[in-house]
């Protein structure tokens, strides 16, 4: 049984079929765009859990996506080649990965944003210092 249904936003076909692969693997629902036109043609369409959007895409930028999702109530996942070209500040508001993404922050990040969605997510404190 799969465990979510995601919106993947890349560009890149490579990291596209990548990223893909890594989701089906770990029994996500995975539908792909690479602009933010087709982003915003699926999220009209289908509804989604989570919406994991590169930052720059042929017709724009995909925070545009992660804003549109955010206040549609969708989990969000930024990933990022450019993270240290971006204003500071630029994606403080989004959990995001820097790329190369590894499988398991992947996976972790995903795990946790979906959590918060579901109002899940948990604060870990450290314990008091004797």
């Amino acid at each position: 049984m799969a465990k979510a249904d995601i919106l993947l936003v890349e560009d890149d076909s490579d990291v596209r079929l990548i990223l893909e692969h890594i989701l089906l693997t770990e029994l996500y629902r995975v539908t792909t765009a690479d602009c933010v036109a087709e982003a915003r043609s699926m999220l009209a369409r289908q509804s989604y859990d989570l919406v994991i959007c590169d930052v720059h895409l042929p017709d724009g930028s995909g925070l545009r996506i992660a804003d549109e999702a955010k206040a549609a109530g969708l989990a969000v996942l930024v990933v990022t080649a450019h993270g240290l070209t971006l204003k500071p500040g630029d994606l403080a508001q989004y959990d995001y990965l820097l790329k190369p993404v590894r499988v398991s922050e992947l996976v972790v990040a995903m795990e946790s944003a979906l959590a918060k969605r579901q109002g899940e997510s948990k604060v870990v404190r450290f314990p008091a210092e004797p």
